[in-house]
């Protein structure tokens, strides 16, 4: 299994970004997926998630309304789309997977990738 992040980089605020998340080693279309972050010394925290089909997401309070995460599960991508960003959205933001391994649900996690948002 293997989770693989890109898009992040540095923007001005009130600016946006995509995220992309490829997922390999499962069955995606049959995986909830989540999207987490972790400023500095700050504990990670929930963005938001989206249901195996795409038909349902949630997502943490403070991103309502400015993130929105989709999928394509013929690709098996997951993006995050970041609008309207805010310096107190700079982070590293991670990829998360809950998959069926052998029968057995498992969480996995990409290497993160880095969002800068600075004048």
């Amino acid at each position: 299994v293997q989770l693989v992040e890109s898009g992040g980089g540095l923007v001005q605020p009130g600016g946006s970004l995509r995220l992309s998340c490829a997922a390999f080693g499962f069955t995606f279309s049959n995986s909830a997926m989540g999207w987490f972050r972790q400023a500095p010394g700050k504990e990670r925290e929930f963005v938001g998630s989206i249901s195996w089909s795409g038909a349902i997401t949630y997502y943490a309070d403070s991103m309502k309304g400015r993130f929105a995460i989709s999928r394509d599960n013929a690709k098996n991508m997951v993006y995050l789309q970041m609008n309207s960003l805010k310096p107190e959205d700079t982070a590293v933001y991670y990829c998360k997977a809950r998959a069926n391994v052998g029968g057995s649900w498992y969480d996995y996690w990409g290497q993160g990738t880095q969002v800068t948002v600075s004048s």
